[in-house]
């Protein structure tokens, strides 16, 4: 499986957000989207806690705690990448506002461009090759073919089949959650989860960052009194990062060389691993929150 998985990685990844999306556009109207416009509160609100507090969360950890190296390398990728399709779908088993989700994740996916190498700039400029360019083309392309296209079609398919649209996006959207485990086994697999090297100490640092993440979103989403369906929505964008574009990144920044070590480049990658293996974690606690506060306001409600 691991050697497999290596040879195939990036069409792991494609797969996993092709039917994330297909899914999702599957459930959604234009309407849905007009309904986001006309109160664009939680949109600002959630690109700007995704553009501004996230990366200002990861200067924090790694000023405060001292990290340097690839661990600092891989927390700034982390802050500096967008939420990915994966937060839609939990958001979706959440009973948060999807459109509101995938709107944020849209927004933030394509500010990126933009945004990424400014914020990789800020936290570790002395980690940074001098001949470093940003991949934007890339990018572009595959947001493009992997996020807007599939959602589209998705869209398009509950145009034309609305009795069917519901068991297609359920059994797709299972699809894509298979595709997730597939990742986190064959990464597991291919040996390059080596927890001795990373060590416990910077186990618990990468816990913290996304224990903070998970709160100061929280806090702020109550400061600004968004509704509960909205707060659930943003709080999953911000915890779950595109993990999947950070590894893009990360082959930019530390290309792998066939028998030269790189430690700093591993360490990246484990950081990017273990975080994405977190993420999944919180998210099942902020989705059986996000049930149970959609529960509380249909019975206030009725």
């Amino acid at each position: 499986m691991g050697d497999f998985y290596l040879a195939n990685e990036y069409w792991f990844a494609v797969f996993q957000l092709v039917t994330a999306m297909l899914g999702m556009g599957a459930t959604l109207t234009p309407g849905d989207f007009r309904e986001i416009l006309r109160e664009p509160k939680a949109v600002t609100s959630g690109t700007a806690i995704q553009l501004i507090i996230v990366p200002l969360v990861a200067l924090a950890v790694i000023w405060g705690f001292g990290i340097v190296g690839g661990l600092a390398v891989g927390i700034a990728l982390i802050a500096a990448i967008p939420g990915g399709t994966t937060s839609n779908i939990f958001t979706f088993f959440a009973r948060g506002n999807v459109p509101l989700s995938i709107t944020i994740t849209a927004v933030t996916t394509l500010a990126c461009l933009f945004t990424t190498p400014l914020i990789l700039e800020f936290l570790i400029t002395q980690y940074m090759p001098a001949d470093f360019a940003m991949p934007r083309g890339q990018i572009m392309a595959e947001i493009a073919l992997t996020l807007l296209l599939p959602l589209v079609l998705g869209m398009i398919y509950l145009r034309l089949f609305p009795q069917t649209a519901a068991t297609f996006s359920k059994w797709v959207v299972r699809a894509s959650l298979f595709g997730i485990l597939m990742i986190v086994i064959g990464s597991a697999s291919s040996g390059r989860l080596d927890w001795q090297a990373f060590g416990l100490t910077n186990i618990a640092l990468v816990a913290v960052l996304i224990a903070l993440l998970a709160l100061v979103s929280w806090l702020v989403c109550k400061a600004l009194r968004l509704r509960h369906a909205d707060r659930t929505a943003i709080d999953i964008e911000v915890v779950v990062r595109n993990i999947n574009l950070g590894f893009m990144l990360k082959a930019s920044l530390f290309p792998a060389v066939i028998g030269q070590p790189d430690p700093i480049g591993d360490m990246v990658l484990f950081t990017l691993l273990l975080y994405g293996t977190l993420q999944l974690l919180i998210a099942v606690g902020l989705i059986m929150r996000g049930k149970r506060g959609a529960k509380r306001e249909a019975v206030a409600a009725a």
